[in-house]
């Protein structure tokens, strides 16, 4: 594909910015936003990777790895802003999910230990990991607002932090999580991933493009549901004090 060509396919941001525009949906700013900052950042990642392919330094992969990490904490930490200390739990989650991936990957031989397999796959695990945090964090600050004052019934009644948000936090880890469930039941019936299509496209084997699909979707199930449950279990201590006091006003100021 030449520039030329990827400056024809600007036509499906034209699109939506029309129909925004049309439809007053209030979306142009954002469309537009999202649109020139996903042309500079994949550029600039791209010429990157071919850098640090080429010096096949496992150094670089590390910081490529942590550069990832990073990026997708400070974009997460928006939805859980409320949570005190949200930024580094979500960091501990990110790394514990890469360390978890990566060391069966490696250890068992799964993949190769090249910068090729690992920050691609990486890339593909914390991004998934990100938009898990993202959602689970969105769904249980609403869950405990909305509940607040079912959790001080329970606290009133003698009962601990866990006992009070046992309900919103599985609501929310299930809630979270229910997205990557049900996406996996219809792959390839609803769609082609794009890992598989892209592999398929270059002229790949299909019958080894769908195994190492299958490799990167049962790596997003368990992302999912580590991602929430460890997110969630790190969370909810902070919206307590030490007298088991329900710290609402936390909720209150953030929403």
């Amino acid at each position: 594909m030449s520039f030329l060509t990827l400056t024809m396919t600007l036509v499906f941001v034209i699109i939506p910015l029309i129909l925004s525009k049309t439809l007053k949906l209030g979306l142009e700013k954002d469309t537009l936003i999202a649109t020139v900052r996903s042309i500079i950042q994949l550029l600039v990642v791209g010429y990157l990777l071919q850098f640090v392919f080429d010096s096949e330094n496992f150094l670089y992969i590390l910081l490529m790895v942590g550069l990832m990490i990073g990026a997708a904490a400070l974009n997460a930490r928006k939805k859980g802003a409320s949570i005190q200390g949200i930024t580094w739990k979500l960091v501990l989650t990110f790394c514990f999910v890469e360390i978890l991936t990566q060391g069966i990957l490696l250890g068992l031989k799964i993949t190769p230990a090249t910068a090729q397999y690992i920050i691609p796959i990486s890339g593909m695990v914390i991004g998934n990991s990100m938009v898990l945090g993202i959602l689970f964090l969105n769904r249980f600050t609403a869950e405990m607002a909305s509940r607040r004052d079912e959790t001080e019934l329970i606290l009133s009644l003698g009962g601990t932090p866990k006992q009070a948000i046992h309900r919103q936090l599985i609501t929310s880890i299930q809630a979270s999580t229910i997205p990557t469930i049900e996406s996996q039941k219809t792959i390839g019936l609803v769609q082609l991933p794009g890992m598989m299509s892209g592999q398929i496209i270059a002229g790949a084997d299909p019958i080894q493009a769908v195994m190492f699909q299958l490799l990167i979707l049962f790596l997003l199930l368990t992302t999912a549901v580590i991602t929430s449950s460890m997110l969630g279990y790190l969370s909810y201590p902070t919206l307590f004090n030490k007298r088991m006091q329900f710290l609402d006003r936390q909720l209150e100021e953030n929403r």
